[in-house]
């Protein structure tokens, strides 16, 4: 599934529940910025490797997994409302990143 696609499917969840009055681009960079920080509590006081030993746990997997697909959901839906193509804005920002940081070899 590309992000056009994830998009089309997020809008009609959306909008089968009447919520688009509530996804303004504010509300939903808000709410993006909490489902981090919700996210960010899995990672709190913990070391790379507790946390990874932490996800051999499929209910902690699958709640991380939750929290990274809120984030997903949220910016998706705020990249619809302001017209960003999300296919076309990743591919330019991994050339401006493959310029600004060449290969070395």
């Amino acid at each position: 599934m590309d992000f056009r696609e994830l998009e089309e499917k997020l809008v009609a969840f959306r909008d089968a529940r009447g919520w688009k009055k509530y996804h303004t681009p504010k509300n939903l960079a808000v709410s993006a910025a909490v489902e981090l920080g919700e996210l960010l509590e899995h990672f709190q006081w913990e070391s790379d490797g507790e946390i990874l030993e932490a996800v051999k746990d499929p209910a902690k997997k699958e709640a991380i997994a939750d929290e990274i697909a809120d984030v997903v959901i949220y910016l998706t839906l705020l990249a619809h409302e302001l017209g960003i193509d999300l296919d076309g804005a990743v591919e330019r920002k991994l050339e401006k990143n493959g310029r600004k940081y060449p290969l070395r070899g």
